[in-house]
């Protein structure tokens, strides 16, 4: 990472990979870290020595001192859930003042996306996506149809009055007389977010217009993804996605900087496979193996808490995010978690009733006319939990790295050995 150039960090699979961990141990070498879409429907976990910080909206860079931070214009901002995660993060002992500044171009979520979020998921019953609730489709929706609320509006009572009024209109018409709830009180809304529009005016800025000076003067820019690939709106297991593009070129459109200034992507993946929610899921295990992994894993929702879904390493998956992503190398996490294995099967190809499939079968899957196929590798049965030395992990542990950096010709140039900063190896 010595080259002075930009660097984009996203997920390869259907989110959890580990990326705070990635984004918080490669910060030191940058100079700006900054987040491209979605909103607090996603968390990131960032553990060193005894203290531990769960992130949604902010990047992981706030951990570090003088790295500037910015939620970009794709994101879709909750200003109370913003509120509460500073708060939270300054009781931990961060510190957070001109280091973090918010696009007036990202759009705002409402009391009202969140009701029609939960009610929407109520009444699909068994059909449900599976999300967290917290009113990011309907905002993205909002933004969709050009009546969305912008950050900068927060600063323009007129605005904000004529916007915040019109949703309710339409919202609590859908809300009471579509899926009986409660309507909600345009007033008090309005009342609330013109609060949050003052508590946050000295961070409301053209963040396309900083990010650009930034690039001009030499600084070095990371771009921190949130979910993952297969989560992507356009190219993931559609409808079980989320409501933003994961994939690089979500980078281009969440923050307005040209694909030449992205320089380099490293995809993170984890060591085995996980989602949450409902959709597709080819190697997912459904047995006391996945529930192992599962424990041994911690595999529960940094911000909902939901037990995730366990499967096994796919490279079907993961051929198809590099890709898409022009992904140049990877950092493998939670290595350690398949440390008690006597074997370990990879899903290197699908078996389709007409050949084979090497990257995501989309219609295969959907209708269910596809096997997994599988390689079983012999696992190292004992501890990597730590090891900071590529060298120093057991002789199997190195062929599955090996392994997977031959299926995907793709470097692995970090592997993580445990939740913590220093648990790392970097080859």
């Amino acid at each position: 990472m010595a080259q002075k150039q930009n660097l984009a960090v996203l997920g390869a699979q259907w989110g959890d990979e580990g990326k705070g961990k990635i984004v918080d141990l490669l910060c030191e070498d940058f100079d700006v870290v900054a987040r491209y879409q979605g909103g607090h429907n996603a968390g990131h976990t960032v553990k060193f020595a005894d203290r531990h910080f769960a992130l949604r909206l902010i990047p992981s860079g706030i951990l570090h001192p003088g790295k500037l931070c910015l939620l970009g214009n794709g994101m879709v901002i909750d200003p109370k859930a913003l509120l509460d995660e500073i708060e939270q993060l300054r009781a931990a002992g961060a510190v957070i003042d001109e280091n973090l500044k918010i696009s007036e171009t990202a759009h705002v979520i409402l009391p009202v996306h969140k009701a029609i979020d939960l009610a929407r998921e109520e009444a699909a019953g068994d059909a449900k996506i599976g999300t967290t609730g917290r009113g990011i489709g309907p905002a993205y929706e909002m933004k969709v149809s050009r009546h969305g609320v912008l950050m900068g509006e927060l600063l323009d009572e007129a605005v904000l009055r004529r916007k915040v009024e019109a949703a309710c209109r339409e919202k609590n018409s859908i809300l009471t007389g579509f899926y009986g709830k409660p309507a909600h009180d345009a007033g008090a809304i309005i009342d609330e977010y013109l609060r949050y529009g003052e508590i946050f005016r000295s961070r409301i800025t053209d963040v396309t217009l900083l990010a650009h000076a930034q690039i001009k003067a030499g600084k070095r820019v990371m771009f921190e993804g949130a979910q993952g690939t297969l989560l992507d709106v356009d190219h993931g297991t559609y409808p079980f996605v989320t409501s933003s593009n994961t994939v690089v070129g979500g980078i281009c459109t969440g923050l307005g900087v040209p694909p030449k200034q992205i320089h380099e992507v490293m995809g993170v993946v984890k060591a085995y496979t996980t989602r949450v929610g409902s959709g597709p899921f080819p190697t997912e295990l459904l047995d006391d193996v996945g529930d192992r992994v599962r424990t041994r894993g911690n595999e529960f929702g940094t911000v909902t808490g939901r037990p995730r879904r366990i499967g096994w390493l796919d490279l079907v998956v993961l051929r198809t995010a590099i890709m898409l992503n022009g992904i140049d190398s990877i950092a493998l996490t939670k290595l350690d978690v398949l440390d008690d294995f006597d074997e370990i099967p990879v899903c290197t190809e699908y078996a389709l009733a007409d050949g084979t499939a090497r990257h995501y079968p989309r219609s295969a899957v959907a209708h269910g006319t596809y096997k997994p196929t599988y390689k079983t590798l012999k696992g190292w049965k004992s501890s990597t939990i730590g090891i900071r030395s590529y060298e120093e992990l057991p002789q199997a542990a190195r062929d599955y790295v090996r392994f997977v950096e031959d299926e995907l010709e793709c470097r692995v140039s970090i592997v993580s050995t445990g939740p913590r900063r220093e648990e790392t190896v970097v080859r």
